[in-house]
């Protein structure tokens, strides 16, 4: 049997323009649109297994799925979104965008059930004008948001919501509101811009523009394309920012959740006019976001605006969703290797550890560094009474309470894609099962198996019913982390191939054909903040395992702003360690790993899969401020004139497994 083998570098972007978008197996972009290389496959063809399932399944029992019981005071039927007299901004929205996803991609029906009659109001509230949603104001009410209800910004989630909806039934109601809804901004937006109510619009109209084009390819209605630069021209120049200024190297010079959903607009726009300019704004912006704001979690300081990559500084949650969803977005129209390997950075290492075990808590703030979850007032830019970084369904800020629930099921929606060679492509890894057209229309299903990102084996399952042969092309992406992959199939080894590109597998294929892939993952470092280093093995960051002393906190002094209660949490072991310093080879040998049974749920201290041994030192002088970690020294520290500490042993685990931690370490001689 031959193969025929194509390795797509990312060095290039993967550009195939295809002449009719009604030959394709999917809706591809109609011209003068540029064709993404990945295409999105409709909600619910993607069904995650093994840890990623149990995460929706703890998402459906716990908060996503029980929201309206949790928080009655936004989520009931007084919300605007349900036509009441309630919160009419951005939270009832925020809520359904992952409540929508979860109950399709499980196939609930309560869950189904209780997102209808949000999308019901939304479809039938549209006036003769066009103009959706609620648009009354109401007087001042303590712990809703009551005003500004024609803001173009809570539309934009809501835009969102109507797309998956669409996505997952097919309901052509959508697409009659949507066109009618887009008329209204063409005329209304010269006279009332994006940041006409508030600012928030301005900064975060790529989601209202990815609508526009998502619909231009489904009616090819012309003045969408006139819509589209419009709403360009009134969004925050995200290009020029990061191309011509100094802006993400200066503290406070732009809010992070902003940043994190907003910055994903130059490319959006560059599916509709691909210049160059774009793609490298995107690059830069990554490149400096990374360098003057970067820490080990794949986030970066921001609380609220950008706060630099001192490992104590805040990483909001709501900037853990929007970041992966701006990937997730990214990945699609570009190819690029380097934004699955950020999405997976943030999945695997900032969002698990963010939310409870029951996923009815969160965290508002995660530290890189932290050791000391109490109420008290940080060195934060925006501080929340004290209770940023407590656990609690409502501490710090309520935004992430409706905005946490986006982020699993869009992963999940991600991890498998349609290609424009009429193929199917597995871009981000986790178990799951996918079905798909490929090749001239014939239904695939593709059983993906894997431990990742706890281990470095994936076995894909190819069944097809319809067809003995189907030739297509597959995609599988090889990380950047990865020095050398091997490809099997059925058992033969088919390639090895390095880090940083995607692999096409093109053969006909029959049922029952099975693809291996192998990423050996090795142990290294990466270097922040002060010198200190993060201990890394494949995507996954890993922690100093503190113990914990968790105590739960009845908040009797503000319940309506953060809750009726939170958690706190204490170290019960030493903290200030810092890593020997050793040369790269001896780092990595001086390591050593524990393997255990990988359980359903993975993501707590005791449950990690994977422990690391490393050799470390006690640093006395490294106490706690303002209940954190002090000012963590500058390395390397040669200990003159400082007792001499003993060296010993520490356990790391994965950094999503943690909630007291020191994932960013001082070296000591």
């Amino acid at each position: 049997m031959k193969f025929k083998l194509l390795l797509v570098l990312v060095s290039g972007l993967a550009i195939t323009t295809l002449a009719n978008a009604q030959t394709a197996n999917y809706t591809t972009s109609r011209a003068p649109l540029r064709q993404n290389p990945y295409i999105e496959l409709p909600l619910g063809a993607i069904k995650p297994q093994g840890w990623l399932r149990e995460m929706l399944i703890r998402q459906k029992n716990g908060a996503t799925g029980k929201l309206d019981e949790l928080y009655p005071l936004v989520m009931n039927r007084r919300n605007g979104w349900l036509g009441g007299d309630g919160d009419q901004w951005e939270r009832g929205p925020y809520w359904i965008d992952g409540l929508l996803p979860l109950a399709y991609i499980l196939q609930d029906k309560a869950l189904i059930a209780k997102v209808k009659p949000w999308v019901e109001w939304s479809i039938k509230s549209q006036q003769p004008d066009g103009y959706f949603g609620p648009s009354k104001d109401y007087p001042y009410e303590a712990g809703i948001q009551r005003d500004n209800s024609r803001d173009w910004w809570p539309k934009m989630v809501m835009l969102k919501v109507l797309k998956q909806y669409y996505m997952a039934t097919g309901d052509k109601r959508v697409i009659g509101l949507l066109t009618n809804y887009f008329k209204y901004q063409l005329k209304e937006l010269p006279t009332k811009p994006l940041d006409h109510w508030t600012f928030w619009a301005r900064l975060r109209g790529g989601d209202n523009l990815m609508v526009v084009y998502w619909l231009y390819n489904i009616t090819g209605d012309k003045f969408l394309l006139d819509l589209a630069d419009l709403l360009h021209k009134q969004t925050y120049n995200f290009t020029g920012e990061f191309l011509d200024t100094d802006m993400l190297t200066r503290m406070g010079s732009i809010h992070g959740v902003n940043l994190a959903q907003g910055m994903k607009e130059p490319l959006i726009y560059y599916q509709h006019h691909p210049e160059k300019k774009y793609v490298d704004a995107m690059k830069k912006g990554f490149h400096d976001l990374t360098k003057y704001n970067g820490m080990a979690h794949g986030l970066y300081g921001g609380d609220e605006s950008l706060h630099g990559n001192n490992p104590t500084q805040g990483s909001e949650l709501c900037s853990a969703v929007e970041m992966m969803f701006t990937l997730e977005s990214s990945l699609e129209i570009t190819g690029d290797v380097d934004y699955a390997d950020r999405l997976e950075k943030i999945a695997f290492n900032a969002l698990p550890t963010q939310t409870t075990e029951d996923y009815l808590n969160r965290q508002y703030f995660q530290q890189a560094n932290q050791v000391m979850l109490t109420r008290h007032v940080h060195n934060f830019d925006v501080n929340h009474a004290g209770t940023d970084v407590v656990y609690g369904l409502l501490s710090g800020f309520p935004c992430c309470t409706s905005n946490m629930h986006q982020g699993w099921p869009k992963f999940t929606q991600n991890l498998w894609y349609a290609t424009d060679d009429r193929g199917i492509a597995a871009l981000v890894y986790s178990a799951s099962e996918v079905t798909s057209k490929v090749a001239d229309g014939k239904e695939i299903t593709f059983k993906e198996e894997t431990n990742y990102p706890f281990d470095e084996n994936i076995k894909f399952t190819l069944t097809s019913k319809k067809a003995k042969q189907l030739s297509f092309p597959f995609h599988l992406r090889i990380p950047a982390w990865c020095k050398n992959a091997v490809i099997k199939v059925n058992g033969q080894e088919l390639q090895q191939a390095k880090g940083n590109q995607i692999v096409k597998i093109d053969r006909q294929w029959k049922n029952g054909d099975v693809v291996e892939l192998q990423l050996p993952m090795h142990i290294y470092k990466n270097f922040w903040y002060e010198n200190s280093v993060s201990v890394e093995r494949g995507p996954l960051v890993y922690a100093l395992k503190i113990g914990e002393e968790t105590r739960l906190v009845k908040n009797d002094r503000d319940p309506i702003a953060y809750g009726k209660e939170y958690y706190e949490m204490r170290p019960t072991t030493p903290w200030n360690y810092g890593l020997v310093a050793l040369d790269d080879n001896k780092f990595q040998q001086s390591i050593s790993i524990d393997k255990k049974a990988i359980p359903l749920y993975p993501w707590t201290p005791d449950n990690a899969p994977l422990i690391l041994k490393a050799k470390a030192k006690r640093i006395p002088d490294w106490k706690l401020y303002n209940d954190m970690t002090g000012p963590i020294p500058f390395s390397v520290i040669y200990n003159e004139g400082m007792p001499n500490q003993p060296e010993e042993v520490i356990t790391l685990i994965p950094y999503g497994c943690s909630r007291l931690r020191i994932s960013q370490f001082p070296q000591v001689r």
